[in-house]
């Protein structure tokens, strides 16, 4: 099952890749064509965006390799990492955006090539925003915070290329350029707030945050519920990527037998995995004959 999902995550970023490359052919074409620096610069635009989910495919591909000699733990956290990267393309993005709209109202320059542009604009509205559709439903489906940050970069490609559009026609019927500077500070706006909680969650993840104080409230009560052990305690999580870990000490009986520890210890991990239906899990229990947090202490 969680090879299907993963490939589904991987064909995500080979279609938002072919989107891109499409885009860069169309847009250079056109801008080239027209002469519209304009267009030519979406093009480059879209030519960051086809790197980028690239990237994107070379950190799943390797993010799914089984843990080695070398990597013991897997290399899950390359997906927060290519995660963080990709949101600070995004906000780096926006902050150019912001740049360049300031410097138009300062130097205020006549757009030209309005046709052009409109035309590349709208194909690349209507491509992308199929694109989005799509990421979107495989990072609902996957969970997987790779896919949102592309579905987010892809967005804001959407946002920005309506953006000018509406930009375009504005200008075109008032014959004021300053509606062009006044969206661009919009639409940079919303990357820079859209792009931090990406950023914040790759961040704690490659820190070993804890997991949400919700999941970790429903694993303390698997574990409270079961009555076949007597207390239990240095309960760790973390999150890496697409793999969750899991460590805790369970106290039981000191005349168990071993056999019946493993059941019971079985057991509780099937009722965590159940938690974490589109995850990974590296669930590690130690099984103690009594308390040893109260003698450590």
């Amino acid at each position: 099952m969680l090879k299907y999902r993963m490939r589904i995550e991987k064909k995500a970023t080979i279609v938002s890749t072919s989107v891109a490359a499409i885009l860069v052919v169309i847009k250079m074409t056109f801008g080239i064509l027209s002469g519209s620096v304009a267009v030519l610069a979406s093009a480059i635009d879209s030519l960051l965006d086809l790197s980028v989910s690239a990237f994107n495919y070379y950190a799943l591909h390797n993010a799914e390799k089984p843990a080695d000699d070398k990597f013991n733990f897997g290399r899950s956290k390359i997906e927060p990492l290519a995660a963080v990267i990709e949101g600070t393309i995004i906000s780096v993005s926006a902050l150019f955006i912001f740049y360049q709209a300031i410097s138009n109202i300062v130097n205020t320059k006549e757009l030209s090539h309005l046709d052009e542009s409109a035309v590349v604009m709208l194909v690349s509205i209507i491509l992308t925003g199929f694109l989005v559709l799509f990421l979107n439903y495989i990072a609902k489906k996957t969970n997987n915070m790779v896919i949102k940050a592309d579905a987010l970069h892809y967005k804001t490609d959407l946002f920005s290329n309506a953006a000018v559009l509406l930009a375009i026609f504005l200008v075109n019927y008032t014959g004021e350029a300053l509606i062009d500077s006044l969206l661009g500070f919009a639409i940079a706006v919303y990357m820079i707030v859209s792009a931090y909680p990406i950023i914040k969650e790759g961040v704690l993840m490659l820190l070993d945050a804890a997991l949400e104080e919700d999941d970790v409230a429903k694993i303390h009560a698997i574990l409270k519920a079961d009555k076949d052990i007597t207390d239990y305690h240095y309960l760790l999580t973390r999150k890496s990527g697409s793999d969750v870990f899991i460590s805790v000490h369970i106290v039981f009986n000191v005349t168990i037998t071993l056999f019946d520890a493993h059941i019971i210890t079985d057991r509780i991990e099937l009722k965590i995995e159940e938690l974490f239906p589109n995850n990974n899990l590296q669930i590690m229990i130690h099984m103690d004959p009594y308390d040893d947090s109260i003698v450590e202490a």
